[in-house]
């Protein structure tokens, strides 16, 4: 499909794709994580300029991170989980924000899943954080969240049968990702194609195949209650913009969803159940 230069590596990643099943992937991926997901990763001094994990953790309320955690839970709660007592795994946490921010806004039982630099981060801050040997154990939870994690793996349907593995029968799997499919005909000049950190990528009907090989059913609910506040944070952030300022609240979100929505179709990605 193309080359695509990582602004780290310094080299010239291959980007192929599948054209039976639609799923895109570098063919040439770097596996130094402990390099690639460091504390300038974090701070938004690597791979991703755009991220701001430092400032979230140690502000959760002044960044405009906030709108996407919003919009999660009432996703969540649109389809039907996320009661008050439920449990709640977020895979691949981050900085633990939105399991701080479910904890406290819904009263839920959650916990975080993390590998890398900001596993330490998450201890000193309180933030409750499991292993990858104890997700199965401490689970069943009734809610996973996979937040821009499927892009990042080597191995995405191993990552998802871990996932259904710690949910309950009939437990909602909510993932969010780069949907491929507006770029299919030039995968290499997609701008979410960031080749050190993000190295697959799905359409919604590779996503789906890939939760049934997972032992998940997948279900379609479309843009339900809470994109739009996804939305707005994805813009807001695409812009530069990482504080919640007034001007920032005073930006309606559904014109900036129904705008982002026609470019890149996040909501068109298929939710997942636990058979």
């Amino acid at each position: 499909m193309g080359q695509v230069r990582g602004r780290v590596a310094g080299r010239e990643f291959t980007v192929v794709r599948c054209a039976a099943c639609g799923f895109g992937a570098i063919a040439d991926p770097w596996t130094d994580f402990a390099r690639i997901y460091d504390d300038a990763y974090y701070a938004g001094q690597g791979a991703d300029p755009l991220v701001d994990y430092a400032f979230e953790l140690a502000h959760p309320a002044r960044t405009i991170r906030r709108w996407e955690w919003e919009g999660i839970a009432r996703v969540v709660r649109s389809l039907g989980e996320g009661a008050p007592g439920s449990r709640w795994l977020d895979f691949g946490c981050g900085n633990g924000g939105l399991v701080r921010h479910v904890r406290d806004r819904l009263g839920v039982d959650a916990v975080g899943f993390e590998e890398g630099a900001m596993v330490q981060q998450l201890a000193s801050h309180g933030i409750p954080h499991i292993a990858r040997d104890e997700l199965v154990e401490h689970g069943p939870f009734d809610v996973v969240t996979a937040i821009e994690v499927l892009e990042h793996v080597l191995d995405p349907v191993a990552e998802l049968r871990l996932m259904a593995q710690a949910l309950r029968p009939g437990g909602l799997l909510f993932v969010t990702t780069g949907n491929a499919a507006p770029f299919n005909d030039d995968l290499a000049g997609w701008r979410y194609v960031v080749p050190e950190i993000h190295i697959s990528f799905f359409e919604p009907r590779t996503l789906a195949v890939a939760y049934e090989r997972a032992g998940l059913v997948p279900e379609y609910p479309g843009r339900v209650a809470g994109w739009d506040a996804i939305y707005k944070f994805r813009v807001l952030k695409n812009l530069r913009l990482r504080r919640r300022t007034p001007l920032t609240s005073a930006i309606p979100a559904r014109p900036l969803a129904w705008a982002a929505d026609r470019y890149a179709a996040l909501a068109a990605h298929p939710v997942g159940r636990r058979a």
